[in-house]
């Protein structure tokens, strides 16, 4: 079912791909463990207005069916969330971005609240959590074959490209930094799970690493910090393009199954 794809790690992490993995038996043994899942997004202004809706509609009908979620999204002040029907295993919660200077950087500030908010409330709520980019739409079952301690998705272009090609950041002063001949995949920054408390360690280390880099001059992005996060810890899970797939692309007869679609034209 999955023509020349990688399906495990050097580090014996899956990588999932549809027919990689036994729903039945993973629905079973979550069943009785009775979880509680937390799905976090970010989005303002026009970005919200464009994508937020779309996005919470597809994430209510393919995201975890049959369990307990939380959705945790942040907005600003002017938004209205949209009407969505309820049912006793979904629950709605928003939080107003901040007003502080880190509203010039829209991941940053997403990434800095969802810090905040999982060490005051969200780790008490959920078993996993992921945070994910508003623009998206879910297409497919998203299900529990998804759930693990630290949990990345491969990105949908560069996944296919190689190794060396891959946009790390190189500068050795960066705190993003991965030599020439080290990396293993190109993560994307649209999405990222796992356990609160894993999370939460991104999370400090992400902001650690941004704020060296802007104290140092430097620019680099977010999705760089990302892949210096998971280069230094591996992840348990891998996610595979079929989990994010950009629509800006043909897919190629290894993507035959989209479960999540996004749009690189536009950015949040």
């Amino acid at each position: 079912k999955c023509p020349d794809v990688i399906t495990k790690t050097d580090w014996l992490a899956p990588i999932l791909w549809e027919g990689t993995f036994d729903r039945r038996v993973l629905e079973k043994h979550y069943r009785r463990r009775n979880i509680t899942v937390g799905l976090a997004v970010f989005a303002t202004g026009r970005f919200a207005e464009e994508y937020l809706r779309p996005f919470l509609h597809s994430a209510n009908k393919h995201f975890l069916t049959g369990y307990r979620m939380i959705f945790y999204i942040t907005v600003d002040a002017f938004f209205q969330l949209p009407d969505i029907q309820p049912s006793p295993l979904r629950t709605f919660k928003a939080f107003k971005v901040g007003t502080e200077r880190w509203w010039l950087d829209g991941p940053l500030v997403h990434v800095k609240s969802l810090g905040e908010h999982i060490a005051s409330r969200i780790r008490d709520e959920v078993d996993f959590l992921f945070s994910m980019a508003a623009n998206q739409v879910f297409q497919n079952k998203f299900g529990v074959e998804t759930l693990g301690p630290l949990v990345a998705q491969l990105h949908a272009w560069w996944y296919f490209r190689n190794t060396e090609n891959f946009p790390y950041e190189r500068r050795p002063i960066s705190a993003a930094c991965i030599p020439f001949g080290q990396g293993d995949f190109y993560y994307g920054s649209l999405m990222v799970g796992g356990t609160p408390h894993n999370i939460l360690d991104f999370i400090k280390e992400y902001l650690n690493g941004v704020i060296h880099d802007i104290k140092n001059g430097l620019n680099s992005t977010s999705e760089k910090h990302l892949n210096k996060y998971f280069y230094l810890n591996k992840p348990t899970k891998l996610l595979s393009p079929e989990y994010s797939w950009d629509l800006a692309f043909s897919p190629p007869p290894q993507i035959q199954y989209v479960k999540v679609a996004h749009d690189s034209q536009r950015k949040l």
